[in-house]
């Protein structure tokens, strides 16, 4: 045995007593997103989650993981957590919800430079947010301190999510065809993509504070950048159990015209009509301040559509009024023709 003297692996600056109290601290809201499928408590090593096989003819797990970018970096200088965690959640689960599954369970991994249990509970209240509006558990997670590799007050989040699907109802795009519409579902705002660009013109070339109220936005720009990414569990299971939907397609990093693509067939052209829906203020201010290209914004940027279904004409027009009955702006927005895998934009 070494001298009490000796180096601890607190003196290198990991806290194993912080860590187990963040955990306590976290639990009650990590309980709340349970179903009854989970089996294990928390601190167990592995999360038990048992699947209703009898629920599904052919189950199939489809899974997903992401991250949320340099939205971190809004959140660090705004000293702000609270809401981080949803965007997590729910760029993994839309991710899935596209395929037609249900989100059954999540996981995380909070890696940070020095633990601060009140912040890491913070952020796995976001976490459990997010799980409760996709209606799935959150039975695992990690945390991860790290000194000398992030600073102090600096982390990362990941997230990983299985959702299962019936086979049959798989959905892949190979149902799409020429005449299908396009309906758009509103984002929330910039969700969690293009933050990099939108940083740059915003506070760097166009030198505005996060601080500043603007009248378009009716917030400041700081509460703007950190709205969370909306998570479409509950839009996409109504779409779903109640029209035919031939294709899904999230928006994320590459925008409209990179995304709906990888849902189309060969031989298939999507086409896109400007002006068919409301693009949110903070696109246009991006623009205006970093002076960028339409092409660009078009390829960077949901540009207020954050999630594109593909429908037969006879049910695009009544999914498109029942969502906006519901309560989420909806509109057609374009059109799958013959082609070569082209994206007009009109």
């Amino acid at each position: 045995m070494t001298e009490k003297t000796g180096l601890t692996y607190k003196g290198a600056g990991v806290d194993i007593t912080a860590g187990n109290r963040a955990v306590e601290m976290i639990k009650p809201k990590v309980r709340t997103t349970w179903r009854p499928e989970v089996l294990a408590d928390i601190g167990s090593f592995g999360g038990l989650f048992a699947l209703d096989s009898g629920r599904y003819k052919e189950p199939v797990l489809v899974s997903g993981t992401d991250g949320v970018g340099t939205k971190l970096r809004i959140a660090h200088l705004l000293d702000k957590h609270d809401t981080i965690g949803i965007d997590c959640v729910a760029m993994c689960v839309n991710d899935v919800l596209v395929h037609g599954a249900e989100p059954l369970f999540f996981l995380d991994y909070l890696a940070v430079g020095r633990l601060e249990p009140e912040k890491v509970a913070e952020i796995v209240g976001g976490v459990a947010e997010g799980c409760r509006q996709s209606g799935c558990a959150l039975i695992g997670g990690e945390t991860a301190e790290m000194p000398g590799f992030y600073g102090d007050g600096e982390y990362d989040i990941a997230g990983f999510v299985v959702g299962v699907v019936d086979r049959e109802k798989i959905i892949t795009g190979r149902a799409v065809q020429s005449g299908d519409q396009l309906i758009g579902l509103a984002s929330s705002g910039l969700h969690s993509n293009g933050y990099s660009l939108a940083r740059k013109a915003l506070l760097e070339v166009g030198g505005l504070s996060l601080s500043e109220r603007h009248p378009a936005l009716g917030r400041t720009l700081g509460e703007e950048m950190l709205v969370p990414t909306r998570i479409y569990a509950r839009e996409v299971k109504e779409l779903t159990s109640r029209f035919e939907v031939h294709g899904l397609v999230h928006i994320t990093g590459g925008g409209l015209v990179e995304n709906i693509p990888r849902m189309v067939p060969a031989g298939l052209k999507t086409r896109i009509q400007r002006g068919s829906w409301e693009i949110p203020p903070i696109f246009e201010l991006i623009q205006k301040c970093g002076r960028v290209a339409d092409a660009e914004m078009f390829r960077t940027f949901n540009l207020g559509v954050g999630m594109v279904a593909i429908m037969p004409p006879k049910d695009a027009e009544a999914a498109v009024d029942y969502l906006n009955e519901t309560g989420i702006k909806t509109c057609r927005i374009g059109q799958i023709l013959p082609g070569g895998g082209e994206v007009e934009i009109e």
